[in-house]
């Protein structure tokens, strides 16, 4: 039997050389594998022999592909992406600033993606897309390997988790319209895949090691292994900074592990541990006349911050028949969220009364986490009149219980120290039941078309109970249900193998959080009919290339009713109080691009420019905002957070073992408030945030196959910027981004 494999083999090499005398060298052997197939194939159905996997080989070609960003398969898993707007781009070999998340280069061709650089020490990304808040990536479905990492998505849906970006492989993301994938959001979803152990090794390690600026020392270590039908991955990260500003020093770490056993070749079972933590001594705020004088001052040096996550899951992925694919997931998400701090205006001084010779006491607040999530998804492959289809359906039961603490009285030491002196202000519970029912269907029309349409019922209640030390009991029970059926459908048409046109619409909603129930102050009360934000994402676009360049346009509007602030209202014996509820509606409409085009392409020297633009027209539609004593019309203002442009182009070159990436990033200016204010504040809460460009240069070496070294220096020119003036945490004013400063980095695999 081996014997005549041997020849069958042969023949077929003699037969694709003498066919295709012209060929070069790497084509002949691509068609000599080809050929070679069918007769393998032959030879595991027929020969008996005990076979033995080989190490997987890599043909090089003469020439580079650009390959930066692609588009998701129509399916992939027991998902469908068909007719969506979705991106995925490796992590893994980018020469980027993973060690500090630097979100500009992170997504630097992703177009429209805005970066709130809440603080420059590596702990947090805040993102968002299409004109939606970026606080802790808070308007987005963010996920860990499938898992949901928000911290409640119904009661404060942002991402306190954070994963180390050594350890990911690759990003997916998909737009506004994967509402009825994942349900409530806005701004789609974000899933960070960890890399995995590689099949043909038996134990592997790699390091990635950094030094930098500001006496920042990182260090990652994973290990991964195959024993029989058992897998694992895990990895240990350390990381230290004193930060850009004064008083900013930084301290993070993260573990991870996976262990996958192979039950059979139709289930497998998946276990995931996973914990980041973090503390954050933050600077405090400045205004815009601090700002000018230092932006790397403190106004602050005792405000502390620190979440401290869990993310346990398990998943069991069967293949029920030849057609039929089964996931169960179930995970949780436990921890905390906890801070102590002096909180005022940056014009306020934080030091000792000289009466008491002490400090002020500082405020404690307390959030704790219990999210649980069990997702089930069935996909079933069939055909109509002998062309395929798929369905994809399934279910996910969440169970939340958010346990807030604030407004307690802390000590007046300087030392990140949560004990409190006298009982918190607030002291609440928000339960969340929910339940979601979808189903998607994926039809092929004629040879080049492909549409889906598919519905999700949403059907939860969430129960706010407690005790607030400024309202009667009476005003603390409260009750919202959610309650949606989400439609949607998208289509795509091929062109050619090339190119692709692609479109679709969906419902979306972001239910009503727990800052939008908890009364601020005495005089401030919740309409009881309080709705959730509701709308939907719409886009068209256009993408295609080959191995020499690559395209991808689209047109979006994203309309967001019933946003959620307050208004100043008269009661029934003539006394003002703060009405919370619905203020108006806005509307989003844009374009983004992303281009890459390759300038030079061979094995020895390659050469890359690219772009990713978003223009963007936010405004609001209708509605109407407290403003000091009176409400002010919004109707027509632009919406506050969104700039026009963002705008990002690179140069990308690669010499033998030598490469680099030049980033160019702009963005333009914006509102940091609905009333369109010009002027700063003396304060700096409120005002224009102007517009900045930021240079960055990333240069690698590849000093062996299993030794990597990259130098990177953030801001270039030392620009002088702040993204965004919050009204929230961490305080009310300008936050100044980083000025320059380099960091190296060492990443070293066996």
């Amino acid at each position: 039997m081996r014997q005549l494999i041997r020849m069958k083999i042969k023949n077929k090499l003699k037969q694709s050389i003498a066919l295709q005398p012209t060929m070069t060298r790497h084509s002949i052997v691509m068609a000599s594998i080809l050929c070679c197939i069918p007769v393998l194939e032959l030879a595991a159905q027929e020969d008996t022999v005990q076979t033995k996997v080989l190490q997987s080989i890599t043909i090089a070609s003469d020439r580079f592909s650009v390959s930066g960003v692609q588009p998701l398969p129509s399916i992939k898993e027991n998902f469908i992406y068909s007719g969506k707007k979705t991106e995925v781009f490796s992590l893994d070999t980018l020469p980027v600033n993973i060690v500090e998340k630097t979100g500009r280069q992170v997504f630097a061709r992703i177009p429209g993606v805005f970066v709130y650089d809440m603080d420059g020490a590596g702990n947090q990304i805040n993102i968002a897309m299409r004109g939606l808040d970026p606080h802790r990536s808070w308007e987005i479905n963010m996920r860990q390997n499938g898992i949901m990492i928000n911290s409640d998505i119904y009661g404060y849906p942002a991402s306190h988790y954070n994963p180390p970006l050594e350890s990911i492989e690759r990003i997916e993301i998909v737009r506004g319209t994967a509402a009825l994938q994942y349900g409530a959001q806005f701004g789609g979803m974000v899933n960070y895949i960890t890399k995995k152990h590689n099949a043909n090794q038996k134990f592997a390690y790699e390091s990635i090691s950094a030094i930098g600026s500001f006496n920042t020392i990182s260090s990652f270590h994973s290990f991964g292994g195959k024993a029989g039908q058992l897998s694992f991955y895990m990895y240990v990260q350390k990381r230290q900074a004193d930060g850009y500003r004064h008083q900013a020093r930084s301290s993070s770490e993260a573990q991870f592990i996976s262990l996958q056993y192979n039950v059979s070749r139709m289930l497998k079972v998946r276990a995931e541990l996973a914990r980041s933590q973090y503390l954050y001594r933050i600077p405090g705020p400045l205004n815009d006349l601090m700002f000018h004088q230092n932006p790397r001052q403190a106004t602050r040096t005792r405000n502390y911050y620190e979440p401290d996550v869990w993310l346990p899951s398990i998943t069991f992925d069967w293949q029920a028949g030849k057609r039929t694919y089964i996931e169960w997931t179930t995970s949780a998400l436990i921890g905390a969220r906890n801070s102590v701090q002096f909180i005022g205006f940056a014009t306020v001084k934080d030091t000792i009364n000289p009466q008491t010779m002490r400090f002020a006491p500082r405020q404690v607040d307390i959030d704790l986490f219990n999210s649980y999530t069990s997702e089930w998804r069935i996909r079933h492959d069939y055909e109509i009149g002998k062309k395929p289809a798929t369905i994809v359906g399934g279910i996910r039961y969440i169970n939340n219980r958010l346990h807030r603490r604030q407004q307690g009285e802390g000590t007046s030491g300087s030392d990140y120290d949560l004990s409190v002196v006298q009982p918190f202000k607030r002291d609440v519970y928000l339960k969340t039941q929910n339940i979601a029912v979808f189903v998607e269907n994926k039809l092929l029309v004629g040879s080049s078309a492909e549409i889906s349409a598919g519905l999700r019922l949403e059907n939860g209640i969430s129960r706010m109970r407690g005790k607030i030390a400024y309202l009667p009991e009476e005003r603390i029970p409260f009750d919202l249900s959610h309650r949606f059926l989400l439609a949607g459908i998208s289509g795509q048409y091929h062109f050619n193998a090339q190119w692709q046109l692609y479109g679709g619409w969906a419902q979306a909603y972001r239910p009503v959080i727990f800052a939008d129930l908890v009364p601020a102050n005495p005089l401030e009360r919740n309409n009881p009919d309080l709705k959730d934000a509701s709308g939907h994402n719409a886009e068209i676009g256009l993408r295609g290339g080959n191995n020499r360049w690559r395209v991808d346009m689209t047109l979006f509007q994203l309309l967001y009713r019933n946003r959620v602030g307050s208004l100043q209202m008269t009661d029934t014996d003539g006394s003002l109080y703060i009405w919370k509820t619905n203020i108006g509606n806005s509307k989003n409409t844009g374009i983004e691009i992303y281009a890459e085009y390759q300038l030079l392409g061979r094995r020895q020297f390659h050469l890359s420019i690219f772009t990713a633009s978003a223009w963007q027209e936010a405004f609001y539609l209708n509605g109407s905002l407290r403003r000091q004593n009176q409400n002010v019309e919004l109707t027509g203002n632009r919406l506050e957070g969104v700039p026009r442009l963002i705008l990002r182009n690179g140069l990308q070159g690669r010499f033998k073992q030598w490469e680099s990436l030049l980033l160019f990033s702009y963005t333009d200016k914006n509102y940091s408030d609905p009333f369109n204010t010009k002027e700063p504040s003396a304060t700096g809460a409120a005002g224009i945030v102007p517009a900045y460009k930021v240079w960055d240069w990333n240069f690698g070496v590849k000093i062996s196959n299993k030794c990597r070294l990259l130098l990177t220096i953030n801001n270039l020119t030392n620009e002088q910027y702040f993204t965004k003036r919050p009204v929230i945490y961490p305080g009310a004013g300008v936050w100044p981004s980083d000025g320059r400063s380099w960091i190296l980095t060492v990443k070293v695999r066996l």
